[in-house]
């Protein structure tokens, strides 16, 4: 098992290095030069203090500098916890904030990742096996699978937002209040995240619910049923056995779907102006703020990597027959 998890780190490590240099790339080749906008926006208009500015900002960020020179910089800020500082909103350091932003986004997407995968695959369940659920949640699953993220955020901000006017349609919270642990300012919180929740909820929910109803059709089919059900085992504990099965490759795509649900996220909270990363990745690049970007998206790679190999051990840990295959290859 030592071994099984030594080659996943150090394919997770190839992985982050290969992240971390597209990271730094991308930014590097957008049209625009962030520092002349930030000349700009600082509205001045004599040419020797524009011209102070410009050397100021430049050797400050290290455009100065070759590229070369720029990526080996940016490993060794990286290994240091600095992002850099925003020019968006200059000079609030990246990291104070992406933090900012950061609990709307883990407060978005798990629980609708977890709450949709755990309902889809009992709802999948239930419709393997009677007829009327299955007649509904197999063509209603079909429909929520197949619409976009921003499509169904779009539907659900006009029919409960402005249509109904059940719920607010952007920000995180209401403007007339400040961020606080108070109930009243709680509730204000959850009002505004129902909706961005409710459309990543449901997206997902189609998928998990159609993929458990398959699968478990086809353990109910297998020859391993077929023989308990010859020797008088009672059908709750062939479905039992059925749903352990079936439940280990929706594991494995809840790490091949994460990063989709992480880019829906991101463009449902763009949808309704929600606080989260998904907004700040569209103030930098309006904003041509590098170091932003970068930060944002570095964020989001350690984000997917990490949930990535915490659900590689819970594989292991639900599937007995990974650990002994493990064991094997050992002795």
């Amino acid at each position: 098992m030592r071994r099984y998890f030594g080659r996943k780190l150090v394919v997770y490590g190839l992985t982050f290095v290969v992240a971390v240099t597209v990271d730094w790339m991308i930014p590097r080749f957008m049209p625009g030069d962030p520092v002349a906008g930030m000349v700009a926006r600082a509205n001045v208009s004599q040419p020797a203090a524009v011209e102070a500015m410009r050397q100021y900002y430049t050797g400050l960020f290290g455009f100065d500098q070759p590229l070369w020179r720029q990526y080996l910089n940016f490993w060794t800020a990286l290994l240091h916890g600095d992002f850099g500082i925003s020019i968006w909103v200059f000079p609030t350091p990246v990291s104070d904030v992406i933090m900012g932003a950061v609990p709307y986004t883990l407060g978005l997407m798990i629980p609708s990742v977890l709450l949709s995968w755990v309902v889809g695959n009992r709802l999948g369940a239930y419709a393997a096996r009677r007829r009327l659920l299955d007649n509904t949640v197999l063509p209603v699953g079909y429909v929520l699978t197949a619409m976009p993220y921003m499509w169904l955020a779009v539907l659900l901000a006009w029919g409960l937002g402005v249509i109904a006017g059940v719920f607010p349609i952007a920000g995180g919270y209401s403007f007339s209040m400040q961020p606080n642990w108070s109930a009243e300012f709680l509730l204000d919180l959850l009002h505004h995240w129902a909706l961005p929740f409710a459309s990543l909820f449901l997206v997902a929910l189609g998928g998990w619910a159609i993929g458990m109803r398959n699968m478990i059709i086809y353990e109910l089919e297998s020859d391993y049923s077929t023989y308990l059900a010859a020797l008088g085992a009672p059908q709750r504990l062939i479905r039992r056995y059925a749903f352990r099965n079936a439940v280990l490759p929706q594991i494995t795509g809840l790490a091949l779907q994460l990063g989709v649900l992480v880019a829906g996220a991101l463009v449902t909270e763009i949808v309704f102006s929600y606080p989260g990363l998904g907004s700040l990745i569209l103030k930098a690049i309006q904003n041509q703020d590098f170091f932003l970007l970068q930060g944002t998206f570095m964020f989001i790679v350690l984000g997917v990597l990490a949930a990535n190999f915490i659900i590689d051990i819970v594989y292991v840990v639900v599937d007995p027959r990974t650990r002994a295959g493990m064991a094997g290859a050992q002795a």
